[in-house]
C-alpha cells in the first residue's frame, strides 16, 4: 500500500485561550479561524476530523511534492496570520478573547504511513500506527509554538533536505522518543513577519461634521461589555428590537467592523454594515450603516460609558443622510419622528429584557433567526 499524507494544523494557546477569556467569543474565533485553515486548503486534503484546536486532514495514497507541500504549509500560516489581522484591526469589542485572539499561534505536523480506516457511526476514519505518531508529534521538544514539522519519514519522501533554507524557511533537525521509540523530523519555526498577509477591507470609520438629529439616553445596572453583548449579538436583538420579523447573521462570527447582518420587516430586506466613528477612551462605539431606506442613508451608533463597576449609559445617536430636496422633506415630515418612536420603544424593551436576566433565556435561541 502507498504511503499517506497526515497533515495536522494545531493552534497553539488554545486552552489557555478559552480559559482564560469570555468562554462565547473564544469559541467564535477558534471556530473562525478553523474555518479560515479549512478553506486554505490547496492540495485536495480530506477533513477526517475536527479536534477542538486543531484539523486532522490526509491525502490518501499520494504525498504532494515538496515545493507543494511547503506552499500548503505557507498558504495555511498566511491565511491564519491574515485572520488574527483582521481580527485586530477590525475589533469592537474589548473583551479579553476579543483582545487577546492576536496572540494566538500555530503549528503544523505533516507526516506519511500506511493508513487503515475504521468506520465510526457511518463515518470512515483513518486509522493506524501513523495516526497516533502523527498526533503524538505535536508534543515535542520544540522552543516554540510556531513553527511546520516534518517528520523524516516525509521528509525523505519529498526529498527535503535537512538544511534546508528559504525565505520563510529555516529547517533544523530534531527528534523525540514516544513509547520507547525515536521519531525523527525537520522543523522550522516561522517568522509571521516573512508571510504575505492577505488584505481584508479597512473598516469604514465615519466622521460627521454635523451633530446627530436624533440623541436618545439610558442608564443601565450592569457592566458595560455586558450592555455591548446584548447590543452586538444579533442572537438578543428579536428580544428587544421591535417590528422586524427576522434577523439574518453568522452565528458563529464576532461582530466586528465590516461584518453584515440583515433585517427583514415585513418581507424588506435591510442590509446593515457594522461601522465606527470616533469617540472618548473610556467610550465603547458600535455604529451600523444602512441604505436600503427611503432616505440616502441611515447612521445608528450605540455609544456606551462606564459609569460605576456595574453601571454604564448608553447613548444612541442616529445621522440620517437625504441629499434631494424631496428626500429631506420626506425625513422632516415623516421619518424622522418614526425613527425617533421605534428607537425609545426598543430602548424600553431592551431596559426590561435585561432586568429580566437575559442570560436564564439564552439556551433557548435559535441558531440562526
Amino acid at each position: 500500500m502507498a504511503n499517506s499524507l497526515l497533515f495536522i494544523p494545531d493552534i497553539s494557546g488554545f486552552t489557555k485561550f478559552v480559559q482564560n477569556t469570555e468562554v462565547e467569543h473564544s469559541q467564535h474565533v477558534i471556530s473562525e479561524l478553523l474555518e479560515v485553515l479549512i478553506n486554505a486548503n490547496t492540495q485536495s486534503l480530506k477533513l477526517a476530523e475536527v479536534e477542538g484546536d486543531a484539523l486532522f486532514f490526509y491525502k490518501g495514497n499520494e504525498i504532494p511534492s515538496q515545493e507543494k507541500l511547503l506552499a500548503q504549509i505557507e498558504t495555511m500560516f498566511t491565511a491564519f496570520y491574515s485572520h488574527l489581522k483582521l481580527l485586530e484591526k477590525n475589533r469592537i469589542c474589548p473583551c479579553n478573547a476579543c483582545a487577546t485572539a492576536p496572540n494566538l499561534q500555530l503549528k503544523i505536523v505533516a507526516h506519511s504511513g500506511e493508513l487503515q480506516f475504521i468506520t465510526v457511526q457511518e463515518k470512515r476514519k483513518p486509522f493506524g500506527q501513523s495516526v497516533i505518531e502523527a498526533h503524538r508529534l505535536l508534543k515535542n521538544s520544540i522552543a516554540s509554538d510556531n513553527y511546520a514539522l516534518l517528520s523524516n519519514e516525509i521528509s525523505r519522501i519529498i526529498g527535503l533536505p535537512a538544511d534546508y533554507k528559504s525565505k520563510l524557511y529555516n529547517f533544523d533537525q530534531g527528534q523525540d522518543t514516544y513509547d520507547d521509540k525515536e521519531i525523527g523530523y525537520l522543523f522550522s519555526k516561522i517568522d509571521k513577519n516573512k508571510l504575505k498577509l492577505n488584505p481584508f477591507a479597512i473598516p469604514e470609520v465615519v466622521d460627521f461634521k454635523c451633530t446627530a438629529s436624533i440623541v436618545l439616553e439610558r442608564t443601565f445596572k450592569i457592566p458595560a461589555t455586558q450592555l455591548l453583548e446584548y447590543i452586538t449579538n444579533y442572537s438578543y436583538r428579536h428580544y428587544w428590537v421591535k417590528g422586524v420579523d427576522r434577523f439574518e447573521y453568522d452565528p458563529n462570527e464576532v461582530t466586528r467592523l465590516g461584518t453584515e447582518h440583515v433585517c427583514v420587516i415585513d418581507g424588506k430586506r435591510l442590509n446593515f454594515t457594522t461601522v465606527t466613528k470616533k469617540a472618548d477612551n473610556d467610550e465603547i462605539v458600535y455604529g451600523e450603516r444602512t441604505t436600503d431606506v427611503p432616505i440616502d442613508a441611515l447612521y445608528q451608533f450605540y455609544i456606551i460609558k462606564p459609569l460605576f463597576e456595574n453601571t454604564c449609559k448608553l447613548t444612541i445617536e442616529i445621522y440620517p443622510k437625504a441629499i434631494s430636496f424631496f428626500r429631506k422633506l420626506l425625513l422632516y415630515l415623516l421619518i424622522k419622528r418614526a425613527i425617533r418612536k421605534s428607537i425609545k420603544t426598543s430602548l424600553d424593551t431592551l431596559e426590561i429584557f435585561v432586568k429580566e436576566d437575559p442570560k436564564s433565556v439564552r439556551v433557548s435561541f435559535p441558531e440562526n433567526l
